[in-house]
């Protein structure tokens, strides 16, 4: 079992900047890669961005150029720092863990079919 529990969700004004954390504990090791989530009020859960074993990253379009992923060298804590941010970004924002592996030269997949465990979510809210 893995255990996930996220914090550093905040409110914060069109264009400003906030740091999630994520605290892994657990079989870490049986974990293939990790990924962020979000879920906005009567929207489906969407993958933002994953990282794997070997520090590979898989960014979706719209936050790839605005959001970083990233991991502590013991694999305890992911973290997800995201700057300008939009009102659009206001939603839950969960961490999740994927026992599965990333296939050997490709980036690992930011599917919510293929995390098996997740937090219980942090709350961003970005106003105009």
């Amino acid at each position: 079992q893995v255990q996930l529990a996220e914090s550093g969700g905040d409110s914060v004004q069109s264009g400003g900047s906030l740091r999630l954390t994520c605290v892994v504990a657990g079989k870490i090791d049986s974990v293939g890669y990790w990924g962020w989530f979000r879920q906005a009020p009567g929207e489906e859960r969407e993958g933002l961005a994953a990282i794997d074993y070997n520090g590979e990253t898989t960014y979706e379009d719209s936050v790839k150029d605005r959001f970083t992923i990233s991991m502590s060298a013991a694999k305890d804590t992911l973290f997800l720092q995201m700057k300008r941010l939009k009102p659009e970004d206001t939603a839950m924002y969960y961490c999740a863990a994927s026992v599965l592996a990333s296939m050997p030269g490709e980036n690992p997949p930011v599917l919510v079919s293929d995390f098996q465990f997740w937090g219980q979510g942090t709350q961003v809210t970005v106003s105009s």
